[in-house]
């Protein structure tokens, strides 16, 4: 794995510095290195204005330039040599303001004297600068020269989609999303390792399922995305997850669908019981990414998160300190990697079966009930009837095994028995 390591964390390197948004260059620029590893990457363009449910794709975003001049000619906040010292969507501003108004405009952590926020504004127009608390400190009175020099125009939202076929066309769904600027666990963790993961599935032999994966804006990617394919996904969907903060190497961290019972659900809490033994779950009332859209009412489908640290519980989380290096490193990555190509594994192996028969079927007639044929213990018969009664499409084999205690090879010998009687 070491060959793979080293590709994660440079990957992730490569796209930190882009700046991105939920539209824009950035976007567009992320999209397109993805697509040098998984060559069978669509890119999507939405219109600006498009409804997609209760929503609206919102109009397109660039950043030519944005900084302060302070009273003694210095250029602070400079959005070129970090973006995340510009507030996400600024409009553009170009005047001379005093201290007391600039204040109004700026957003520090006291908490965290060396950090710098991430903030944005996507929905209403607005402007501001990010900057560390030590720095907004040291700002004198006098007039300050603000400089926002952006774009909001009629534009496009982006998105990038691979379908790779399997025998079935029944799907994996995976998803990441690739809208936030300079942060290393929060935003290009997840893309990162989804993009070897894909590249992974691109070269497995065989496969069983279909894999659909996407890289979404987060939030109004996810809302176009789903109001573009919700039928389909609905039909076809039996695992998803959402990758998010998956590079640090603290711990890891289940976060549930809605109810926490779908097959997503069970392999994920089958594979980290058998590697990682020890790691924090979390119900749905935690959740914080994508898997609030994809598990909504109505939208409904089976999406599940394995993290590392999840959002908003470490304390680097949306600002400038969440680095590769201090806070991504390549063990994480690798871990994370290796998990989820587990669980694919785990997919890939495990059967679903699918009773077609509406109500008990008739055993008699197959010489199936002990009354006909006593070739079968009655016991062996119930046995079969608890097996069918659990083929609804939410159970897998090793599923079925455990609700009826008896081992995974048991019941794929009964199930064989039963497909071989229709």
């Amino acid at each position: 794995m070491t060959k793979i390591n080293n590709e994660i964390i440079n990957f992730a390197k490569k796209i930190f510095p882009y700046p991105r948004s939920i539209t824009g260059p950035g976007v567009r620029k992320t999209l397109k290195v993805i697509k040098t590893i998984i060559p069978n990457l669509k890119i999507f363009k939405i219109k600006s204005n498009t409804k997609v449910f209760d929503w609206k794709v919102p109009l397109e975003w660039k950043v030519h330039e944005a900084y302060i001049i302070t009273p003694d000619g210095k250029k602070i906040c400079d959005f070129k040599k970090n973006n995340l010292h510009l507030v996400g969507y600024s409009i553009p501003i170009n005047k001379i303001i005093t201290k007391n108004e600039l204040e109004k405009h700026l957003y520090s952590l006291p908490k965290q004297p060396n950090a710098v926020p991430y903030i944005t504004s996507y929905y209403q127009k607005n402007w501001g600068f990010c900057i560390s608390e030590n720095s907004r400190k040291k700002l004198k009175k006098g007039k300050y020269k603000i400089i926002i020099n952006t774009s909001l125009f009629k534009g496009v939202l982006n998105y990038g989609e691979i379908l790779i076929k399997g025998k079935s066309t029944k799907e994996v769904f995976l998803s990441s999303y690739i809208c936030h600027p300079s942060m290393a666990n929060n935003e290009i963790s997840g893309p990162s390792v989804l993009t070897f993961i894909a590249k992974w599935i691109n070269n497995l032999k065989n496969k069983k399922y279909s894999y659909r994966i996407i890289f979404i804006p987060e939030t109004i990617g996810s809302i176009t995305y789903l109001s573009k394919n919700l039928k389909s996904l609905k039909k076809n969907m039996l695992y998803g997850f959402n990758i998010s903060c998956v590079g640090d190497d603290r711990e890891y961290s289940y976060l549930q669908s809605k109810y926490g019972n779908t097959l997503s659900d069970k392999v994920a809490i089958r594979v980290l019981n058998s590697q990682i033994k020890k790691f924090k779950r979390y119900n749905w009332l935690s959740r914080g990414s994508d898997e609030r859209q994809f598990c909504a009412p109505g939208v409904d489908l089976p999406v599940c998160s394995i993290l590392r640290t999840k959002h908003g519980m470490y304390p680097e989380y949306h600002t400038s300190l969440d680095k590769i290096g201090t806070v991504v490193t390549k063990k994480g990555l690798n871990g994370s990697y290796n998990i989820y190509k587990s669980c694919i594994e785990t997919i890939e192996k495990d059967l679903i079966p699918v009773s077609n028969i509406l109500c008990e079927p008739q055993m008699g007639k197959r010489g199936l009930y002990p009354n006909i044929s006593t070739k079968i213990p009655a016991n062996r018969t119930r046995l079969m009837m608890n097996i069918l009664s659990y083929c609804d499409e939410t159970n897998s084999v090793f599923d079925i095994s455990k609700l009826c205690n008896i081992s995974t090879g048991e019941t794929l010998k009964i199930i064989n028995l039963l497909y071989k009687n229709k």
